[in-house]
């Protein structure tokens, strides 16, 4: 969560991060359209690198 956290503040992101047990769940869109850009895909990728 740290490095998921650090990356998306570096990257100006703010997603919804929301840790269970055994699990952690983020969310992301983009406020200004009210959905996804390509921008919010490319986050998700560096997102899923960090936990491979």
């Amino acid at each position: 969560m740290n490095r998921v956290g650090a990356l998306a503040e570096k990257q100006g992101h703010h997603p919804d991060i929301l840790l269970a047990w055994g699990k952690a769940e983020i969310t992301m869109w983009t406020h200004k359209i009210d959905g996804l850009t390509e921008s919010d895909f490319i986050m998700a990728a560096k997102i899923d690198r960090l936990a491979g």
